[in-house]
């Protein structure tokens, strides 16, 4: 049986739409000159009106461009489950495509579970799943296009004199105005109405708050109230003072590392995503031609590695958080 080749002209062709493509780039480039690339850490907000305000606290929630993408990524997971649920309840024993993709996934994740986790897989293998789905779905945004560069035009985006007033300090690049008011201001700016959310640290902030606060209930959970010994150890502070001090102290030292894991998820997330979308701005608009397209998959490698970062430290602090710190407690609650 003679196995069948693929007609060479179909990849000759491809080749000349890829060759095509960058010629159109390169034109519209030299053409259309792109804006002098601006970024800030806050979200920019769209609405100048509340949306609504959070009782009892007084707090008014206004339409941000990450607000909008993390509404995104929810609707892209809905997506996914969905399309993963109906494919399951079809019958079919094999499942193909993206259906089989995620399962190979998901099964790859429970059984590196199970090997930290033991019998506390079933109620850990969802924390580490959603962080993780939750986490990349979020970072990989920016292979969407329109996604940090379709959205609402600004001829004055930055009212700082300090901060456009770059020809003292030798720079060129925004175009500099003098207002009404006589103050000079940027001439123009873009606020995109959807920005990667994971350049927002509220966001990062958030999950890892709630990965540190789960990793405490299920350390209470495995553990009853003994579990707060690992960080008030007092067992041995009065009948062995030099060897109970230092217990106590390493128990006070444990309380503080569960606040430094906020710092360091959050900002471990936040730092590396931020760096590859400024990198993404400043090449884009520097070699708006190609260049992107090298960085956009720098920023997809870099996304996955962090969002499997969050998600495999978050399994392992809540492993060892079953895990009791005194061997006389081990065998009652495992």
């Amino acid at each position: 049986m003679t196995e069948k080749k693929q007609p060479r002209w179909r990849w000759g062709f491809n080749r000349y739409i890829v060759l095509v493509l960058l010629i159109v780039s390169a034109i519209a480039a030299g053409r259309y000159a792109p804006i002098q690339p601006h970024f800030q850490v806050p979200a920019e907000l769209l609405s100048t009106e509340p949306l609504f305000t959070i009782p009892f606290l007084n707090v008014p929630v206004f339409l941000s461009n990450t607000l909008t993408a993390i509404l995104f990524v929810d609707l892209i997971l809905f997506l996914i489950a969905g399309i993963v649920y109906f494919s399951t309840r079809s019958g079919k024993l094999m499942t193909r495509g993206i259906t089989g993709a995620i399962e190979g996934f998901l099964e790859a994740l429970y059984n590196l579970t199970q090997t930290n986790a033991g019998k506390w897989t079933k109620t850990i293998f969802p924390f580490f799943a959603t962080f993780m789905l939750v986490v990349f779905v979020a970072n990989a945004m920016e292979l969407i296009p329109g996604v940090d560069s379709i959205g609402l035009f600004e001829a004055h985006h930055i009212e700082d004199p300090a901060a456009c007033n770059l020809d003292k300090l030798g720079q060129v690049g925004a175009t500099e105005i003098v207002g009404v008011s006589g103050a000079t201001e940027c001439s123009a700016g873009v606020v995109p109405f959807v920005r990667v959310v994971s350049t927002d640290l509220n966001f990062t902030i958030a999950l890892a708050i709630i990965s540190v606060v789960s990793t405490q209930i299920i350390g209470v959970r495995a553990l009853g109230l003994n579990y707060f010994t690992k960080f008030f150890n007092t067992r041995t502070l009065f009948n062995k003072p030099f060897l109970g001090a230092i217990d106590f102290f390493v128990g006070i030292i444990e309380l503080l590392s569960e606040f430094i894991k906020i710092l360091s998820f959050s900002f471990r997330l936040f730092g590396n995503v931020l760096v590859g979308t400024i990198l993404l701005f400043v090449f884009g608009s520097l070699l708006p031609v190609f260049v992107p397209s090298g960085i956009l998959i720098f920023n997809f490698l870099v996304g996955i590695i962090q969002a499997f970062v969050f998600g495999l430290l978050t399994m392992i602090f809540m492993s060892l958080a079953t895990v009791s710190h005194h061997p006389e407690e081990a065998g009652e609650h495992h």
